[in-house]
């Protein structure tokens, strides 16, 4: 206490010049309202910019929960896209009823790790079968296909990457029903290869392939690439394409796995058992 006392001893002028300073300017502020203008709005600017700086901050450690918002707005809607063509009652329909009486379920998951520099590359999401992943379902981004669950765990599961030579999925040129099948020849990430499409099929350079929904993994019509070249086959019947992949598999976060709940009683259709 002592020590504030001599400090104001020892500078009382410079105080009192403060003093006055303060009350004179807030009396000029207050008699004139071209002065009392400029300070609020000075004093707006000056907060104003504290709270969008304090909000700037808070957002940020807030994009983690709004992407998975996002992502989980995406999954809904694109369940909505999929499911709408196997409505027979609406193309309008509900949440609710997709998930429960359309052909496909779809949930989203995070990629945690993703080969794609050898000759087999595969994928890690961080859900497994304990929210009722299994194998053989598909994984796409927003953009196109990723692969086929091909591996599973308690909470997590592997995806077999398109970018694998073991990889083979039902493919078709999107202007046509000329069906192939997606290969990968283990040469770039950015291309794949799409096999035995017949000779007189429309092919064309900057055409879009997507899947042929010959399965009971791919829905029919999600997004591949584009046609980059195309030759003959030795056997001069069909054609071999070379494909430009809309997705960037070296460069992957979220995915969505499908599920078609038909896949069962298709497989058993398909494949009975011998009696």
């Amino acid at each position: 206490m002592q020590q504030i006392i001599n400090f104001v001893l020892r500078n009382k002028t410079s105080l009192l010049f403060l003093l006055l300073f303060v009350i004179s300017l807030a009396l000029t502020i207050q008699s004139h309202s071209y002065h009392k203008s400029k300070f609020i709005n000075s004093a707006n600017f000056i907060t104003g910019g504290v709270y969008e700086g304090a909000s700037g901050i808070s957002d940020y450690f807030g994009l983690k929960t709004q992407n998975e918002i996002l992502v989980e707005e995406n999954n809904r809607l694109r369940s909505q896209l999929l499911n709408s063509s196997d409505s027979t009652s609406s193309s309008y329909a509900s949440v609710d009823s997709v998930s429960y009486n359309g052909r496909y379920k779809i949930q989203s998951a995070k990629i945690i790790n993703n080969n794609y520099a050898s000759s087999k590359n595969y994928l890690t999401i961080n859900k497994g079968e304990k929210v009722g992943i299994k194998e053989d379902m598909g994984v796409i981004t927003s953009k196109g296909i990723v692969g086929i669950i091909d591996n599973t765990s308690n909470g997590y599961a592997r995806i077999l990457s398109i970018l694998n030579t073991k990889s083979r999925i039902n493919a078709q040129l999107k202007s046509s029903n000329h069906i192939g099948s997606l290969i990968w020849n283990g040469k770039s990430s950015q291309k794949v290869q799409l096999n035995d499409i017949s000779k007189f099929a429309p092919v064309k350079e900057g055409d879009t392939i997507v899947t042929g929904g010959q399965s009971s993994i791919f829905p029919q019509g999600i997004p591949i690439g584009v046609i980059d070249e195309f030759v003959l086959d030795v056997s001069g019947d069909t054609y071999t394409v070379e494909i430009n992949l809309f997705n960037d598999m070296t460069n992957l976060s979220h995915v969505y796995v499908i599920e078609n709940l038909d896949a069962e009683e298709i497989k058993r259709l398909e494949n009975p058992i011998d009696e």
